[in-house]
């Protein structure tokens, strides 16, 4: 877990416009399922790309999906064309989307989330009921188990604001 927090600190520091999305986000819900991965969604833009390239560049950045895991080298081209951004780097994996299944792009995953104050820095995080859409929508088993918890723990949040 501290490989993901140094993940989402070198984000923070390097000034990337993100919301943390998927598993983490629903950890910070509560949900008990185990992730190895840090997902975030981003505005893709050439400088945001670049900041995300800058922010792991000593910590040797590949594409985890390619087939021979070549190196994170952006160029002006590759940047207007890239949807999504599968890394796995020397403290992790983090995944880039340019938008949550849905959901929508990024500005409609920005309006969605909230931004918290956690002991590595402020990020915005994922609300939970686009949390929730966004995980039934994609509907993968261990989706669909985080969609239970939440929606149990959105519920039980719900009744304890009604006892006040």
């Amino acid at each position: 877990m501290e490989q993901l927090t140094e993940i989402i600190k070198r984000l923070i520091a390097a000034k990337v416009e993100f919301s943390l999305i998927g598993g983490l986000a629903s950890r910070h819900y509560g949900v008990s399922l185990v992730t190895e991965d840090v997902d975030v969604c981003a505005r893709f833009t050439p400088e945001n790309l670049r900041r995300i390239e800058g922010a792991f560049k000593d910590f040797h950045p590949r594409h985890r999906l390619t087939a021979n895991k070549l190196p994170l080298e952006l160029t002006d081209e590759l940047c207007g064309r890239l949807k999504n951004l599968y890394l796995t780097t020397d403290l992790g994996i983090l995944d880039c989307l340019s938008e949550v299944a849905g959901v929508g792009d990024f500005e409609a995953v920005l309006k969605q989330s909230e931004l918290k104050q956690f002991p590595f820095g402020q990020c915005y995080i994922f609300g939970i009921d686009a949390l929730i859409k966004a995980k039934a929508t994609v509907g993968r088993p261990h989706d669909l188990i985080a969609v239970t918890q939440l929606t149990a723990i959105k519920e039980k949040q719900g009744q304890q604001r009604d006892l006040f």
